[in-house]
């Protein structure tokens, strides 16, 4: 991914050779998700993605069957991340006895964080949700599968512990929360940049907690 801190890669290894190619990985993952954000999967190669990695192309090949391979992996790899993030945030607010409602502001910020790291990857990422041609259709809906049951599984908690109405369609609700975040992130980036996580966060908030409409 973008960040040379974006953590361990999908496929874990021990200490040495595993390490080495964890590291690699890496780099792969970096160098492919930055040329297919700037010019598609289609145009990019596998010559292009070794070249900006820096190693040779037996290399990519080492790690992964395919060019498909290796976006396949990608998406698994970012979205892991993200579902991540997520996770801990509502794990850091139950830590500290905080509502569901904090919870899943808690986890609008960290997905916005992780958006503000990975721009091209969430770019790449909600570019293909949109698409159901590829190759990598089931894994993308697994994946993101992921990362909207973390958010269900808030809801449904505030639902039974009587924060949340037991009107609201929980796997609708989890996945608008989740849809608001990306594409409300992106349009910051690509149109609002003189904001603020800060700002942006705050505006979500407002949403989240049913403050648009000027009632308390």
């Amino acid at each position: 991914m973008e960040s040379s801190s974006a953590g361990t890669g999908t496929h874990t290894g021990t200490a040495g050779g595993g390490g080495r190619r964890a590291a690699t990985r890496q780099k792969l993952y970096e160098a492919a998700v930055t040329l297919i954000a700037e010019q598609g999967f289609s145009a990019t190669t596998v010559d292009e993605i070794a070249e900006r990695a820096g190693v040779a192309k037996g290399t990519v090949y080492y790690n992964f069957a395919s060019k498909t391979e290796l976006f396949e992996e990608l998406l698994r790899h970012g979205v892991g991340l993200l579902t991540a993030s997520l996770r801990e945030a509502a794990e850091e607010t139950e830590a500290r006895g905080g509502s569901r409602i904090e919870a899943l502001d808690g986890m609008i910020r960290a997905g916005l964080v992780f958006i503000d790291r990975y721009p091209a990857f969430t770019q790449l990422y909600v570019a293909e949700l949109w698409r159901t041609n590829r190759a990598w259709q089931s894994t993308l809906m697994v994946v993101r599968g992921e990362a909207v049951a973390v958010v269900e599984s808030v809801l449904r908690e505030g639902v039974e512990r009587g924060e949340l109405s037991a009107e609201i369609d929980v796997p609708l609700t989890a996945a608008a929360l989740v849809g608001m975040v990306l594409v409300a992130a992106l349009d910051w980036q690509a149109f609002q940049s003189e904001r603020s996580l800060d700002d942006v966060h705050s505006a979500l908030s407002l949403l989240l907690r049913g403050r648009v409409s000027g009632s308390r």
